[in-house]
């Protein structure tokens, strides 16, 4: 199931995440690591999540690398180390839907996609010779696996920032 795409402001967001580069096959085994591994980090830090963990695509290539983050919202974290790192999604307008099952995600990203390119819309996206980066999309895990192991009801949001209408 794919909810109907939806406008909103949000505001800017921090967060700590694990960068890495992935192929799509290498994909869902890099975010359940990387998750993990990020979340034993907060925890050892004494930090506590304000949100679901999530995916930020910032260049994607499908028939090469993807490259990713996988992080979990907090509040502005001052010391971090060579591998996890703080950053901070942009406030912004934003695109979004959920989507139910864990292998929806391509056909609820296409969703989105078509959607916006019906709206007229336009995302803060642009070409790089290593694929296409984004300004902000992103994939929030909204079902704890803990909770719900039946992957095929997992609920995830797929979210992308739309460009600045008056750039600066």
């Amino acid at each position: 199931m794919i909810t109907e795409p939806k406008l909103e402001n949000r505001n800017e967001q921090h967060y700590v995440a694990i960068r890495t580069q992935v192929t799509m096959q290498e994909l869902d085994t890099a975010i359940q690591q990387l998750c993990r591994e990020v979340l034993a980090w907060i925890a050892h830090q004494g930090i506590v999540p304000t949100g679901a963990p999530f995916l930020r695509n910032l260049v994607i290539d499908m028939k090469a690398l993807l490259d990713i983050e996988v992080g979990i919202p907090t509040v502005s974290v001052e010391s971090t180390n060579d591998r996890v790192r703080a950053g901070v999604l942009p406030a912004g307008l934003y695109a979004s839907l959920v989507y139910t099952g864990w292998d929806s995600g391509i056909e609820a990203n296409a969703a989105l996609l078509d959607w916006g390119a019906k709206q007229s819309l336009v995302w803060d996206a642009w070409e790089t010779e290593q694929g296409r980066a984004f300004g902000a999309r992103l994939m929030s895990f909204l079902t704890d696996p803990n909770e719900e192991q039946d992957q095929a009801k997992w609920e995830t949001e797929v979210a992308i920032r739309l460009a600045d209408p008056h750039p600066r």
